[in-house]
């Protein structure tokens, strides 16, 4: 993982840019960054950037250079792609594909976190 915390640098400063403070989150053994309570961007173990695509923007996303369906066991996570290095190499490139992740997270509701539902349900 010797790109992962220059990549997580790069894209803090690609959110602060769009006026976004997004809590870092661990996940998928590396980090992704959390708007209103939603995967938007991250890293994973294996350094690879990925972003979330909307739905009607997904098959099109897939056609660009670079992008690669999101799996784990084998299995596609929806709504997820992956953005090889090459792509997002300069801040130019990363801050295209964090925009368009933001755009479609910004459409999403705002999460609640599930111990504060958990007490709002008992109390």
């Amino acid at each position: 993982m010797a790109q992962f915390p220059i990549l997580e640098e790069r894209i803090n400063k690609a959110l602060l840019v769009e006026e976004i403070v997004a809590e870092p989150k661990k996940m998928f053994g590396g980090v992704a960054f959390m708007v209103n309570g939603h995967m938007c961007v991250g890293i994973t173990n294996k350094d690879d950037f990925m972003v979330r695509a909307a739905p009607g923007r997904y098959d099109a996303l897939l056609e660009e250079p670079g992008v690669r369906v999101m799996e784990f066991t084998g299995r596609p996570m929806k709504g997820f792609l992956f953005v090889e290095p090459e792509v997002v190499n300069d801040q130019k490139g990363l801050a295209k594909w964090v925009r368009m992740s933001l755009d479609h997270v910004r459409t999403l509701p705002p999460k609640v976190a599930k111990k504060a539902a958990a007490r709002k349900k008992k109390g």
